[in-house]
């Protein structure tokens, strides 16, 4: 036998058999009293119990108990180098936000209790098996953490520390389906920028690039090393990591000013403290999550959504939330309606017209920032709880005066030489700047039940002084983003040309889990070979792409939706109003609406045979339950209802 298995057997090492089977266990008594004893159910005696074992001083055994629920991934030192990798930045950091939490409510009189499932990284699956699990994680992730809280009933109140794309929208969902509790939510923050490196949306196209000779194997190892300036937090960019948090904040879930702290800063962990407090506060006061969530809540979060130029896929974690909490669900209507009405104010990347880094949007002042030019505006129900106890309108009127805003702000000028205003302006100083409204809902006799673009996102030298997008061209029909990717490295004959739309079908739900495409629309923004294509699709977009990239399309391909039955050739005509924020994507033919009617599916699309049962599962649940615009959630009573049926119609 080799050496090698012999120390994989046995290591060899005496001080393994440095053993016991016996202690004398923790010390002292723990303060029982008769009543305790003889009415409270086992699993809350033994409780205490197991407190004491994991070191807990029997003589704070009385504190109130709270929950601190993380998507905590990786493990450091104490020095902060890795001991293993997480899957992403955005989730090594966070336990010290759990550490800073949990020291606060110790501190106070309270008993911390900690909880963990982390989250993956759209960014490492993009263009991979692995993202046919990211959207699906979501609704797992969220089913798990309320699991969790359910499994402590001893617990006061949960704090949920998150950061990113499914993450993040899963803690939220969560604490709004556990709306009788108190509840706060902490952000993860997001990544400082690294100097004279390339920011973490454009770092994603390396591999295009360099297939197109753009950049050395030199350039592209060299940045490609560097793009991360921060070991913890979100991505640079207003895509759905900041989206999401700048959407939690808005519902009052968080403390103001709380999304998109710089990871690893003072101001970063002081706002853990803080909200620790907080959980503290609201518990004594008996104010639970059900009182900060409402219609209104929601009303304002699609307002400042629509006023940052968020993410595309907070169309899908939105009403997931209203779901959770037993509200209305958004519609198309009601974010075409806020779209249409509320400017978009925030130059941040992806969106421009200069793209600011979200670390720079914090410090020009965020979310409250923003909320001050809305309420000036009126679009903001200011009457909407937060929890710190206070309604949103007085939450505002602090910030307006307060040290902490002038001091940032101030900051921001020092450090990058940048004005706040702008990074986030008024709104006629926003119009002036050639700010344009987000998101843009394409309908037309390609997506009869809607679709989604990120208008906003559009290279302006391709609109017209009216504000026009117009693209017509012949179809590159693709099954799936892989096929669609060689196309697009690939030079000569075979490639992707100026003027094609590329029409990637197949990938929604049904398909494969509606995986995000980055992968594909970067390349299209920062390769040569994207300039004048446009991209049709039914599966979903990261948040930070940008470009004439229409997503969401639906019915989707293999619910027998009009974008499967498209051939090579194809002529296809997009129009999309900026200004108006209205769109049509059609078929061009004499006799398009027959053609759609009776024309078969293309037979390069079908259902990915690597589809994973679980995320197949989760397709037909979600499916049932309304699909991809009313949130992709699972609605308990209508796959009941389906069910039911199926079963009185073997």
């Amino acid at each position: 036998m080799s050496s090698l298995h012999n120390s994989i057997l046995d290591s060899g090492n005496p001080e393994i058999y440095s053993l016991r089977t016996k202690t004398e266990g923790p010390s002292g008594s723990l303060p029982f009293q008769p009543e305790f004893l003889k009415n409270e159910p086992s699993g809350h005696i033994f409780g205490w119990t197991q407190n004491a074992g994991m070191g807990w001083d029997p003589k704070e055994m009385l504190g109130r108990q709270f929950l601190i629920l993380s998507t905590q991934g990786g493990i450091r030192s104490p020095d902060g180098s890795p001991v293993a990798l997480g899957y992403h930045t955005g989730h090594f950091e966070v336990g010290l936000l759990m550490e800073e939490a949990a020291r606060v409510i110790a501190r106070n009189g309270g008993i911390p209790f900690a909880g963990f499932c982390s989250d993956p990284c759209d960014g490492r699956t993009n263009g991979t098996s692995g993202m046919m699990d990211s959207l699906p994680y979501r609704n797992d992730a969220a089913i798990l953490f309320r699991r969790l809280i359910r499994s402590l009933p001893t617990r006061r109140g949960v704090l949920g520390v998150a950061t990113c794309d499914k993450g993040l929208p899963a803690m939220m969902m969560a604490l709004a389906g556990s709306g009788s509790l108190p509840s706060v939510l902490v952000p993860g923050g997001v990544s400082l920028l690294s100097e004279e490196a390339e920011d973490l949306a454009r770092i994603q196209s390396i591999g295009a690039r360099y297939a197109h000779n753009e950049v050395s194997l030199e350039e592209a190892s060299s940045l490609g090393c560097r793009a991360c300036g921060s070991p913890g937090g979100g991505c640079q960019f207003l895509g759905t990591a900041a989206s999401s948090q700048v959407v939690a904040e808005a519902l009052g879930m968080t403390l103001p000013h709380a999304a998109l702290a710089p990871s690893g800063a003072p101001i970063w962990t002081d706002m853990a403290a803080r909200s620790a407090l907080t959980l503290m506060q609201m518990e004594r006061k008996e104010m639970v999550c059900a009182d900060i969530l409402s219609d209104a809540a929601i009303k304002n979060a699609m307002v400042v959504h629509a006023a940052f130029g968020g993410s595309t896929n907070l169309i899908l974690h939105l009403p997931a939330v209203a779901h959770a909490a037993g509200l209305n669900r958004p519609t198309v209507k009601d974010w075409q309606y806020y779209n249409q009405r509320i400017p978009r104010l925030v130059d941040a990347l992806p969106n421009g017209p200069r793209g600011y880094a979200t670390v720079q949007v914090f410090l020009a002042g965020g979310v409250p920032e923003v909320m001050l030019h809305l309420r000036k505006m009126g679009l903001l129900d200011l009457d909407s709880m937060t929890v710190t106890g206070l309604p949103l309108g007085e939450n505002l009127q602090w910030w307006e005066n307060s040290e902490r805003r002038k001091r940032l702000r101030e900051k921001l000028y020092h450090l990058d030489g940048i004005d706040p205003e702008d990074v986030i302006s008024d709104p006629q100083s926003a119009a002036l700047k050639g700010f344009s409204s987000t998101v843009t809902f394409p309908t037309g006799n390609l997506a009869p039940e809607g679709s989604v673009v990120k208008s906003t996102a559009i290279d302006p030298g391709l609109i017209s002084v009216e504000g026009i997008f117009y693209h017509e061209g012949p179809a590159r029909v693709f099954g799936s983003e892989g096929e669609a990717i060689k196309a697009i490295k690939r030079e000569g004959r075979g490639g992707i040309e100026a003027g094609d739309v590329i029409v990637m079908a197949g990938i929604g739900p049904l398909g494969c889990g509606m995986p995000e495409t980055y992968q594909l629309t970067a390349a299209l923004k920062y390769s040569t070979a994207g300039k004048g294509v446009a991209l049709l699709t039914d599966g979903r977009f990261s948040g930070v792409s940008t470009g004439a990239c229409i997503g969401h399309i639906s019915p989707e391909a293999l619910a027998e939706g009009p974008i499967g039955k498209l051939r090579d050739g194809d002529t296809i005509r997009i129009r999309i109003d900026c200004h108006k924020l209205e769109g049509s994507i059609n078929l061009v033919a004499d006799n398009a609406e027959e053609i759609l009617r009776e024309r078969s599916l293309n037979p390069i699309i079908r259902q990915n045979p690597n589809v994973p049962d679980d995320t197949r599962l989760w397709a037909a649940l979600q499916n049932a339950s309304g699909g991809s615009w009313q949130g992709c959630v699972y609605d308990v009573d209508k796959i009941l209802e389906v069910l039911s049926k199926g079963m009185s119609n073997p």
